[in-house]
């Protein structure tokens, strides 16, 4: 039986793995390059799902991929904008998980002691929405030729994605192992005997 505490550090674990997936979209470190010249100046450049950013350019940041990007490479540029989809989509994925959590929470015993297949249901669909995003990058970072020169690198972006998939399907099973290893809640308190008082 899944007790109201197992629910509440989820919830909480779930509410920071819903944070890293919005960073991860908001910040243009999904895939990075730099190098240092040898008169000492660095060159960087970071790739995010939405705009990329660069040391040498002005403006820093632009959108990305934007028509110029996609010219030579329709492929790179309608996977690179499927894995952004695909991001974004799980954002909504979580939000719907987090209104299941509250009203699974607020719906009394019977609602805590079935709810747990259906928030589990809903952590594993946002995993494999976001094992697919940032596959897709992953993918596209070891097979496409911008990616080829010495100094590219998957970055932080990335990785936040990727602990946060992690956390949901560890959060799933954590739901499922409670409702399967501990005992059911006790929902009688015992009031005392005014007689015995």
């Amino acid at each position: 039986m899944t007790r109201p505490i197992v629910y509440n550090i989820a919830l909480g674990v779930f509410v920071c793995t819903t944070v890293l997936t919005i960073v991860s979209i908001l910040t243009p470190n999904w895939v990075s390059y730099s190098v240092t010249a040898d008169t000492g100046s660095t060159f960087k450049k970071s790739i995010g799902l939405h705009k990329s950013c660069s040391s040498v350019d002005d403006p820093s940041c632009r959108p990305f991929p934007n028509d110029e990007d996609c010219r030579d490479d329709q492929f790179f540029c309608s996977m690179w904008r499927s894995s952004g989809f695909l991001i974004s989509f799980a954002t909504i994925v979580e939000l719907a998980t987090l209104i299941t959590f509250l009203v699974v929470m607020a719906g009394g015993k019977y609602k805590r002691e079935s709810g747990w297949k259906l928030i589990g249901c809903f952590l594993l669909g946002d995993a494999a929405v976001e094992f697919a995003s940032m596959g897709i990058v992953a993918y596209l970072f070891d097979t496409d030729s911008q990616f080829v020169i010495p100094g590219w690198s998957l970055d932080w972006s990335w990785i936040l994605c990727t602990i946060s998939a992690s956390v949901s399907v560890l959060l799933a099973a954590s739901l499922a192992a409670s409702a399967w290893l501990l005992p059911p809640e006790d929902d009688y308190e015992y009031l005392e005997d005014p007689l015995d008082g």
